[in-house]
């Protein structure tokens, strides 16, 4: 199998990820991808997204959801059956437990002055929880196909490859 990585994946991270390649004998090479960040050239309407943990996505999910929904988009009308894998760690290994994911942006305090006192505030109280980052991507799982896979950082290479189809 030989693997098609985007360039536009974060040099960090791409660094690690190469390793993990390297280690299991993968053969890839670096190019721009339509959608998505690694696809088997032998079978090219199976995309992975790799995200780097929940925040990534909740972001994806919130703030950025017209550039990712028109990527869904491009990847549904082309046939494309896209892979979502998000590296969170050992407490997130399946959609469900997203439910019970708890936001870090709702630990971010700031001082305010309430009442002419200072006093911290919740920088971020409309963060997005886990039971609605749950929600939007069960709908999104039905209604774009997508798939929705967890990992550790130590295993993103090996996942990729099972998923690729290795």
């Amino acid at each position: 199998m030989t693997i098609q990585c985007d360039t536009r994946e974060h040099k960090q991270e791409w660094e690690r990820i190469k390793s993990q390649f390297d280690s299991l004998g993968v053969d890839y090479y670096r190019s721009k991808l339509w959608v998505g960040d690694y696809m088997n050239i032998d079978n090219p309407r199976v995309i992975v997204d790799r995200k780097k943990d929940l925040l990534e996505l909740c972001g994806n999910v919130t703030q950025q959801h017209e550039r990712f929904t028109r990527e869904l988009v491009r990847a549904q009308e082309k046939g494309i059956k896209l892979i979502i894998l998000c590296e969170h760690g050992e407490d997130i290994s399946k959609l469900a437990d997203v439910y019970w994911w708890h936001n870090p942006r709702f630990d971010v305090m700031e001082w305010a002055v309430k009442d002419g006192k200072p006093c911290k505030v919740q920088k971020y109280p409309q963060a997005t929880s886990g039971e609605a980052l749950y929600k939007s991507l069960c709908t999104i799982r039905d209604k774009y196909g997508i798939d929705f896979h967890f990992c550790d950082k130590q295993s993103t290479g090996y996942v990729i490859t099972q998923l690729l189809g290795a």
